[in-house]
């Protein structure tokens, strides 16, 4: 089973594209049962920050610009920036391609669909 984690600073506006498409694409990633996915917010959750080694050795050096930090399967793959759509099809061994281009999984949510 793949596990994907986003480690994030701290809740971001609805309104900003690159969040639309992440919410998206966790949201249509939910039923798939060969993957697991989980999102932690540091304002909220800060107790399982400082419980992971891995996130808390890289916060220890870096600034809150370390934000938001991708694990894959336990290894960090991304710092700084959210997955991209490719790197999300990466990870995942699915296709994901932006919404407008048609077709998709995310039952009509902005910002993704996969096929």
């Amino acid at each position: 089973m793949t596990k994907i984690e986003l480690f994030e600073a701290a809740h971001y506006s609805a309104d900003n594209p690159v969040m639309q498409m992440i919410a998206a694409v966790f949201t249509a990633l939910k039923p798939v049962p060969f993957i697991e996915t989980q999102r932690y917010n540091f304002e909220e959750q800060p107790a399982i920050f400082a419980q992971r080694a891995d996130i808390k050795a890289v916060l220890d050096h870096n600034t809150a610009a370390i934000f938001p930090i991708t694990v894959l399967d336990g290894a960090i793959v991304k710092t700084g920036a959210y997955p991209s759509l490719d790197e999300l099809s990466v990870y995942t061994d699915l296709d994901f391609v932006p919404a407008n281009t048609g077709g998709g999984c995310c039952g009509g949510a902005d910002g993704c669909s996969c096929h």
